[in-house]
């Protein structure tokens, strides 16, 4: 049986995951899709696009089990952001 290949280092995952967003998920990105989460596979390039980050992440994974998923907000810096409480 073959090994399985090593996890790679989130770094690796960041840089891939800006590649596949740039050359695939932006090309098709819509206005109506300002604010939504994009779950991308980093291997193959494949992305779903939800309001809801887990609902996304469920349909990638679904179609591809054991990708690398990365999750980013469509026009935002960031997928979340953590607030102070009052």
């Amino acid at each position: 049986m073959p090994a399985a290949d090593p996890p790679r280092s989130p770094d690796e995952l960041a840089r891939l995951a800006a590649e596949v967003f740039e050359r695939r998920v932006r090309p098709s990105l819509r206005p109506q899709d300002d604010g939504k989460y994009v779950a991308v596979d980093v291997g193959t390039g494949d992305f779903e696009i939800d309001a809801d980050d887990y609902a996304a992440v469920i349909r990638l994974r679904t179609r591809r089990p054991s990708s690398d998923i990365w999750l980013e907000r469509a026009g935002q810096l960031t997928a979340y952001q953590l607030r102070r409480g009052r």
